[in-house]
């Protein structure tokens, strides 16, 4: 790879392949020829905008082209991406551009039946009037610009954008592109919230090299065909697909949403090579394929990132019925996949392990209490160091230091077990953790067996509640059709015999639903907070 920089990743790949398609969108294509001029172009606008270098542009567009050219484009200037959960709200989206300072927003203005243009101008009523944007709660943001056929009065339609690129010269635009570094900060990437309040995690362009090590590892050739309907603003989504497929000569095919059959018909009909996804995605997949099996052969790989208990019969399921799948892990403090394996590593080792590190990335498994090393084969908590780890929480230093030691070391608090072959299994999160009596009891791996145990249950949640015999146990919120079939009582029942009793849930309360970050993971704290208080009314009414 020419250069370190994710800016330059368009230009490279047009040199190489400028007939071949980049992209394709709702029918239509761009070749990587056509997608170099759309980012440079826009580039080009950001400068006649006055962004400078170390500016933040936020980014909530959904999975289309103009994500892709967009976010190229403000680091091809030395701007720094900030892509926002489409899921977002008000509250939500206020929050986040209040934190990471954006000076400009980029937005679509409707997406579906979510008006993003009116979520945004609830926030800034000052879009009522023209430019410069003045807004005392946002007081860095200082541009609107609207991807779609509506716009406001105080924003700038995608179109101007790029006809006020045609105004900079490529010289102006080549000084601006040479003055970045591989050092500079390229991204703020926002948690997704499950512990409280979203944290912008801060990371450079030097990730490139484990994104480039990956495709080799796997095998991506130009040419090959992949499809895109994980959301383009996470992480998994924007390194293992957008930036891979640019660094590999890969086509995506862009879907806005995840639609099983879509999916499957479209591996039939444009012969996909490779998939990615959770658990969740390949479910849907198995499932969709079971109702209307279709021609898979193309399917050469997908990721998979597996291990856990509940992903294991998923993927190894997904092997014989779909296609082989390497496993992985990462989150947004270690970047996407610093662990992965060989499509040629055995079936155990791709299904039920979460692969080996990536060089350049050091794991430990250290004891969460004394902060000792644990020997081989003994659950401990995952500390990640090297350069795919964040630079640190943006605006936030003493989130920072506690999460990164003077060592450099990142403190997951995720639980894993080191194995002597140097592959690893991530098994749960310490703080999903529950003390049952001395024993250490995973939330999910609870979770995993109410719903093998009792198939009607759609959804659920095991949280801790204190207790003084016992220090905790366990409590499930559980998300049942109506009527439902089965109470409390019979729930219990289902375990007895079948689960070790102090992973039982001891009381179980039914809800509508479970409440979720932006991004659609389970906010456990919310229902640890409340549960003292749901089996305190229960025990007072003496019934569930």
């Amino acid at each position: 790879m020419s250069s370190p920089l994710f800016g330059a990743l368009p230009a490279l790949a047009a040199d190489q392949w400028p007939e071949r398609v980049a992209l394709t969108f709702r029918g239509a294509t761009l070749t990587f020829g056509e997608l170099e001029e759309r980012v440079d172009l826009a580039a080009r606008g950001l400068l006649a905008l006055g962004l400078r270098p170390g500016d933040k542009v936020g980014l909530l567009i959904t999975n289309r082209p103009e994500f892709v050219i967009a976010i190229f484009a403000a680091l091809r200037v030395g701007c720094v991406a900030v892509p926002l959960n489409t899921r977002y709200r008000e509250n939500d989206l206020a929050y986040v551009l209040a934190r990471a300072d954006c000076r400009a927003l980029i937005t679509v203005d409707q997406s579906g039946p979510v008006d993003y243009l009116a979520i945004v101008a609830a926030i800034l009523p000052e879009l009522s009037s023209q430019p410069p944007l003045l807004s005392g709660g946002f007081p860095h943001l200082q541009q609107v610009i609207v991807i779609g056929a509506r716009s406001l009065p105080g924003t700038l339609a995608w179109p101007q954008l790029m006809a006020l690129g045609d105004g900079v010269d490529r010289a102006t635009m080549r000084r601006r592109q040479d003055a970045v570094s591989p050092g500079d900060l390229a991204l703020v990437i926002f948690t997704s919230g499950t512990t409280g309040h979203p944290k912008g995690v801060m990371h450079d362009h030097s990730n490139l090299r484990c994104i480039a090590e990956r495709n080799a590892l796997w095998r991506l050739a130009p040419g090959e065909v992949t499809v895109n309907y994980l959301p383009m603003f996470h992480l998994y989504s924007l390194s293992e697909i957008v930036v891979s497929s640019l660094l590999g000569g890969v086509t995506q095919i862009v879907l806005e949403t995840f639609d099983a059959e879509a999916v499957l018909d479209l591996v039939e009909s444009e012969r996909v090579n490779i998939v990615h996804g959770f658990d969740t995605h390949y479910a849907d997949l198995l499932r969709a394929q079971a109702r209307r099996p279709r021609d898979l052969a193309s399917l050469r790989f997908g990721t998979f990132p597996s291990g856990m208990d509940s992903t294991i019969p998923v993927c190894l399921e997904t092997q014989s019925r779909l296609c082989p799948t390497v496993t992985g892990i990462g989150s947004s403090e270690t970047w996407s996949w610093i662990a992965t394996c060989p499509i040629e590593a055995p079936e155990d080792e791709r299904c039920r392990l979460s692969g080996r590190p990536l060089p350049g990335v050091e794991i430990r498994m250290v004891d969460p209490a004394t902060g000792t090393d644990v020997p081989e084969g003994t659950p401990g908590e995952m500390l990640f160091r090297g350069y795919t780890v964040m630079k640190g929480y943006f605006a936030d230093p003493e989130a920072t230091a506690a999460a990164l030691d003077a060592d450099g070391w990142y403190h997951s608090g995720d639980q894993g077990i080191m194995y002597a072959n140097g592959c690893f299994r991530f098994t749960g999160r310490y703080k999903e953790m529950l003390k049952v009596g001395g024993e250490n009891v995973s939330a999910q791996g609870v979770e995993f067996e109410l719903k093998q145990l009792v198939p009607a249950i759609e959804q659920v949640a095991v949280v801790p509640l204190r207790d003084e015999r016992l220090s905790e146990v366990p409590v499930a919120y559980v998300v049942m059709p109506e009527p439902r079939a089965l109470g409390e009582d019979e729930i219990i029942a289902a375990c007895r015999g079948k689960i070790a009793s102090f992973k039982i849930p001891r009381h179980v309360f039914f809800v509508d639903e479970l409440p979720q970050t932006p991004s659609g993971k389970v906010q456990r704290y919310i229902l640890k907070a409340r549960a003292e208080d749901d089996v305190g009314r229960k025990l007072n009414r003496g019934t569930c």
